[in-house]
């Protein structure tokens, strides 16, 4: 059973972005399940450290952005979800391409919600490893 409280327009997901962080960066929402949703970002002049690699706050920015807007998508209407703590353990380095993040819920709580994310890039190898844990508030 989906864990969805409002209805998922992936188009309207990433619009929604275009005027802050996840639009600066490229942010883009690629695909939905029951407990999951995923979004993909350029690895580009953007998102790189100066020695052309992925940076680790770019990808911690991708993992908060998946993760932030289903913790969004699965609470109740009045209701709004914020970041508490977020981890990410960096594995490899992204040079090109996309890396594509898909965040699951791990716990719907009334009060909190933890969602693990995994960052891939386009062959599917791990880059990131991330979880984050929202409050939910009133909005």
């Amino acid at each position: 059973m989906a864990i969805w409280q409002r209805p998922v327009d992936l188009s309207r997901l990433t619009a929604l972005g275009a005027a802050t962080m996840p639009g600066h960066v490229g942010i883009e929402f690629t695909g939905v399940g029951e407990d999951s949703l995923t979004a993909r970002m350029p690895v580009d002049h953007r998102t790189h450290q100066p020695f052309g690699r992925l940076h680790g706050g770019a990808s911690v920015v991708l993992a908060e952005t998946v993760a932030s807007v289903g913790a969004w998508l699965a609470a109740p209407e009045g209701k709004a979800a914020v970041g508490l703590e977020i981890n990410a353990n960096h594995i490899r380095p992204a040079m090109s391409g996309h890396v594509h993040a898909t965040a699951t819920a791990e716990a719907i709580g009334r009060t909190t919600q933890v969602w693990t994310i995994r960052i891939v890039d386009d062959a599917d190898k791990l880059v990131c490893l991330s979880r984050i844990t929202m409050a939910v508030i009133e909005a």
